[in-house]
């Protein structure tokens, strides 16, 4: 019965596969996929990456169609940029644990009490607070960003604490922090991490700077996504311990299938002892189909607020290299 049951799902997934890239081809539509999509929706993608190299493709694709495999606040950023083409979103439910930890009226509030600071808002909130900011900024070029402020400009930076506070410590800048985060980079448990080292004390371990200060004392490398990707690829180490959304550990595996990849433990006792985000998984090859098919959940922005936002998104992209 498994073995029909395993044949069975594998023929669903190629008919899946071949049925959305029918649509692709007949829509002229593009599958942007974030590396914490579960693996199919990794494979079928037109490109797969992090919240800044996603953010530069959605700003050049050439598609008519843009099918944001991720979740709300991508999906917002790619028709921000992108306001005649049609954007999609497998399931609209597929939220953001530190975009919703930043209420908008709540935001506006601490600006109003905190006036003449430059706001910088990670890209991981939504188009309300975007709308509020002056600079987005991606966990790869947060840094320069700050850096490129002059320094006697007092900042906030927010929604997230934990990418704040450690910036705070890389750049010396004093920054107000909006009180956010990200519960799958604060669901990692030091003491199963350290008890996990001990029995691999040779594997490297990396972390996203979402994760809480403890975790990030631990580790050898901290860095963006795609950052920890090419750590990986490029250290002569061979075995290491992943302290980011265990999805990444799929395109980790393809890269560099000869090392040890461990996904480093959550708080939680479940089976895979790791931190997933249950608002990426809420996409599905089905419900991508689905939305392929029948050109929706569709985002809709209105106008004022897409000019609004796209000031400072401009911005974060005026700090990303070209390639």
């Amino acid at each position: 019965m498994n073995n029909l049951t395993i044949k069975k799902n594998t023929v669903d997934l190629a008919l899946l596969r071949e049925k959305i890239d029918t649509l692709r081809k007949e829509r002229n539509a593009v599958i942007l996929a974030h590396y914490y999509q579960e693996p199919a929706i990794q494979d079928i993608a037109d490109f797969v990456g992090d919240s800044l190299e996603l953010a530069r493709w959605a700003a050049t694709t050439n598609a008519d169609v843009i099918v944001f495999a991720g979740v709300l606040f991508m999906a917002e950023t790619a028709k921000i940029l992108n306001p005649t083409k049609t954007v999609l979103l497998p399931d609209m439910k597929a939220g953001c644990s530190l975009s919703d930890s930043c209420p908008p009226t709540e935001f506006r509030a601490f600006l109003d009490a905190h006036p003449n600071h430059i706001v910088i808002s990670y890209i991981n909130c939504s188009i309300e607070i975007k709308a509020m900011s002056d600079i987005i900024c991606t966990s790869s070029n947060a840094e320069q960003i700050i850096n490129s402020i002059p320094k006697d400009q007092p900042i906030i930076f927010a929604p997230d604490k934990n990418l704040g506070s450690y910036l705070a410590g890389k750049t010396g800048r004093d920054l107000l922090l909006w009180d956010g985060a990200c519960m799958v980079h604060e669901a990692f448990s030091i003491d199963k991490l350290l008890d996990l080292h001990k029995e691999f004390p040779n594997a490297a371990i990396i972390a996203h700077p979402e994760s809480e200060a403890h975790v990030l004392k631990t580790a050898s490398f901290i860095g963006s996504t795609a950052a920890m990707i090419r750590y990986v690829k490029e250290s002569p180490n061979d075995q290491f311990i992943v302290a980011t959304e265990a999805g990444i550990l799929h395109r980790m595996k393809q890269d560099v299938p000869e090392k040890t990849l461990i996904p480093a433990p959550s708080v939680e006792d479940n089976t895979c002892a790791c931190s997933e985000c249950g608002y990426m998984k809420l996409n599905t090859m089905e419900k991508l189909y689905l939305c392929l098919k029948n050109n929706r959940p569709e985002i809709i922005i209105e106008e004022e607020l897409r000019l609004k936002a796209l000031k400072p998104l401009q911005e974060c992209l005026r700090h990303i290299p070209k390639k």
